[in-house]
């Protein structure tokens, strides 16, 4: 079913368009500045987590300026699958991912666009009876948060999925989770949040924190200098270079993930579905977004070489998961020759790379295509519309950090999404604006502390799905 959508003013939404593409840098520019002098906060990171940042300093009566090095949602914002997923989650982002379920409800009536909400589910699809045990393991976590996650039998699953070449031994299903068109979504929150009082600048790179007597002071961009006592960095992929420069380091690191869409199909399933192979889900246009299941692919760089301790649970746990590529492509994060000192009087790495726009992996496009067409043979025949890439930025353990940095005081981290963050993303903004103003969050946010990476504690993995 499709969500209720109103607007502030009583009109209609406009529709979603079909078609829908990721943000880049060819993109028009909707907030072209220039940046105050001053604010109370600034926010640097024009993607889901620094806008909905944002918006809820706007909301809090708060002087902020956001900042985007390239285009609102031009990276990974705009890349995503579209989900907005409660199912499968470490516990210790199930409160926040509940949360975020019931903002996105209502930050979609506050627009005067169609992001395409729909409550259609997310499916995740047991091709045997191993998988459909480590499913229910994880159901009680689920009914803990009151989160109505519930597993399907054989048939049920059939009844859910029709006309699948497979026989599922069953599936894990929450009915309240959701999906949005991620290039349309973030994009009008961010229409919202201008509209309540926020300041928002594109093609603006922050080069530094502007630093006065050991503690933050406002920041440094291409364009000037801007003073404020309090700094949110919200960078995605660019985070842990960002947080070096200023020698406080972040075992973080970034994969490159492969989506599709396919022309106009026939629909058999409102929501989102995966098994081993594939993930698919509906979209506004007609056809499906298609992502392969569990693969993704890490550019070896020098960072990657540092953070190789931190990330050995996963690696074992995971071992066939990730495809390993020897270098970036020039200008990225971590690619071999990216600048990785710099002051706020030079360029940095930001203005050289406004936008990271990787190439999707044409192998994998095409299996994805064969992939869905024999999961489903009654289908008529179909094209790839799109195909595109995003970098996904991922840590150790698999949950974010989002934490004030003691060693830097005044900046506030919400970074490491690891996959996760669109759907997530309201939740973590209005928390984020919380701690940035020394308020309580309402959560228990031990997990997510920035120290966990040098206090000794082990890379623990949750029993995320």
């Amino acid at each position: 079913m499709r969500t209720a959508s109103s607007t502030t003013d009583g009109s209609k939404p406009a529709r979603a368009t079909s078609g829908g593409m990721p943000i880049s840098l060819n993109s028009p520019v909707t907030f072209p500045g220039p940046p105050p002098s001053e604010a109370d906060v600034v926010v640097i990171g024009g993607g889901v987590i620094g806008v909905s940042t944002a918006l809820f300093l706007a909301r809090k009566g708060q002087r902020v300026a956001l900042l985007e090095k390239g285009r609102i949602a031009g990276e990974q914002s705009s890349r995503n699958w579209g989900w907005i997923r409660q199912q499968g989650r470490d516990p210790d982002e199930l409160p926040l991912m509940k949360e975020a379920n019931g903002l996105w409800r209502a930050l979609a009536a506050d627009t005067n666009v169609d992001i395409g909400l729909t409550q259609g589910g997310v499916t995740y699809l047991a091709e045997d009876e191993a998988a459909l045990e480590r499913y229910a393991a994880w159901a009680p976590f689920a009914q803990d948060m009151e989160i109505d996650t519930r597993l399907l039998s054989a048939p049920e699953t059939d009844a859910l999925i029709p006309g699948t070449s497979k026989r599922y031994a069953g599936a894990l299903y929450t009915a309240s989770d959701m999906r949005a068109e991620p290039w349309l979504a973030v994009p009008a929150l961010a229409g919202i949040a201008v509209r309540e009082g926020a300041q928002i600048v594109e093609n603006c790179a922050v080069r530094c924190l502007d630093m006065s007597g050991g503690q933050v002071s406002g920041v440094v961009t291409e364009k000037g200098r801007i003073n404020a006592p309090e700094v949110v960095l919200a960078g995605g992929a660019w985070c842990a270079l960002f947080l070096a420069n200023h020698g406080a380091h972040l075992p973080q690191l970034s994969v490159r993930a492969t989506v599709a869409a396919t022309t106009p199909l026939p629909m058999v399933f409102e929501g989102g579905a995966a098994d081993r192979e594939i993930a698919f889900r509906a979209r506004c246009d007609g056809g499906y977004t298609l992502a392969p299941g569990g693969f993704h692919e890490l550019f070896v760089g020098p960072a990657a070489f540092r953070a190789l301790p931190k990330f050995l649970n996963q690696l074992r746990a995971d071992p066939f998961g990730t495809r390993f590529l020897p270098s970036a492509p020039k200008g990225y994060p971590d690619a071999w020759l990216t600048q990785r000192r710099w002051d706020g009087d030079m360029p940095g790495p930001f203005e050289a790379q406004r936008v990271l726009d990787p190439k999707p992996n044409a192998a994998k496009v095409t299996a994805l295509k064969d992939e869905f067409a024999r999961l489903f043979p009654n289908m008529p025949p179909f094209q790839i519309a799109h195909a595109w890439a995003g970098m996904i930025d991922t840590m150790p353990d698999l949950v974010p950090v989002v934490d004030r940095i003691a060693q830097v005081p005044g900046l506030t981290v919400g970074t490491g999404m690891s996959g996760h963050g669109f759907g997530i993303g309201p939740a973590i903004g209005r928390v984020l604006a919380a701690l940035a103003l020394g308020e309580a969050t309402g959560h228990d946010l031990h997990r997510f502390r920035f120290e966990r990476f040098g206090d000794g504690s082990e890379m623990q993995l949750g029993p995320a799905l």
